[in-house]
């Protein structure tokens, strides 16, 4: 079937279920009849997928996808826990966010090494020596890296050091960038854009999928509205109104989306409760003298309760957290 697709000139894309395989013809639909498939053998059924976004679609695959890199799983019964610095600063630093997070139960170390910010002047990250600096804290504590590229010349160096490819929210809609994210074998966290509609950030993500890469989460990190008691507004009902329309895990971003430390763990536990695959924060040694996000970060004390509260949650959900 995938080579008579092929010879049609239209591009498959196998996906592997338990109990079916799905072959997604993507391609202009009129350049083959839909009987030309039916008659092909060990087909059960044909079926047009409506959403603009083929791949990601739940019409093309309803069991949720489950992002795994190292210990790190999100999806499923797997709550995903991310967490770290805003930007990687130095050696210890790093070292010692890994190895508090990770006494807390989070399964994957957050960290920021190439910066984009609004201003030219902000710091913009250590760069390769901040990745350097990361992979040494994964060699200590086991813990999967997730960083951002902020280029698709960068992907390959990147990839390189992490385990998880972040594309920030500047970046939702870098064409460029996230094909290249898709050629790439790591996982993909993909930020909502702080303007961009559930589908279009759908189609963000079927812009991977498309050139490749499975391992695809979304990340709700809130979006611009007319209000300015937070950084940001999070609207947590994107968590079930996604997972209606896709197979992708999300993950919510509190320290984005609010802005301001003292509301992260109500916001985690919400997320929780709402049924997010995953949550990533900010952590600091000291927030008061973090280089960047010092005022949306935790310390190791909060971050550890926040965790205890975030675990009951988790149970009482029939979920676990890591």
């Amino acid at each position: 079937m995938i080579a008579h697709v092929e010879s049609k000139g239209l591009k498959p894309n196998v996906i592997r279920g338990s109990e079916r395989t799905v072959i997604a013809v993507v391609g202009d639909e009129r350049i083959a009849g839909i009987g030309s498939l039916e008659s092909g053998p060990g087909v059960d059924e044909v079926l047009p997928i409506l959403a603009p976004y083929k791949l990601a679609s739940r019409e093309l695959k309803s069991e949720p996808t489950v992002v795994q890199a190292l210990g790190m799983k999100v999806g499923g019964v797997n709550i995903g826990v991310m967490a770290g610095p805003c930007s990687v600063e130095s050696e210890e630093q790093i070292i010692a966010s890994a190895k508090a997070v990770k006494a807390a139960g989070a399964t994957a170390l957050r960290g920021g090494a190439f910066k984009p910010r609004t201003s030219p002047y902000s710091f913009q990250g250590m760069k390769e020596e901040g990745l350097k600096l990361m992979a040494a804290a994964r060699d200590v504590t086991g813990l999967a890296v997730v960083t951002e590229v902020v280029a698709s010349e960068d992907v390959d160096l990147v990839s390189k050091y992490a385990d998880v490819l972040q594309i920030g929210a500047r970046n939702m809609q870098n064409y460029r960038l996230l094909e290249a994210a898709g050629k790439s074998p790591r996982p993909v966290l993909l930020k909502r854009g702080p303007s961009a509609t559930v589908d279009e950030w759908l189609l963000a993500a079927e812009y991977i999928l498309d050139a490749g890469n499975p391992n695809v989460m979304l990340c709700e990190r809130g979006i611009r509205t007319f209000e300015t008691h937070t950084r940001f507004t999070l609207p947590l009902a994107s968590v079930p109104y996604v997972q209606a329309k896709t197979h992708l895990p999300i993950v919510i971003d509190p320290s984005h989306g609010t802005g301001h430390t003292h509301l992260v763990t109500a916001m985690s536990r919400a997320a929780i409760a709402a049924g997010a695959d995953g949550i990533i924060v900010e952590v600091h040694p000291n927030p008061d003298k973090a280089m960047s996000d010092g005022y949306q970060s935790m310390n190791f004390d909060q971050f550890a309760e926040m965790m205890k509260q975030c675990g009951r949650i988790a149970e009482a959900m029939d979920r676990k957290l890591g």
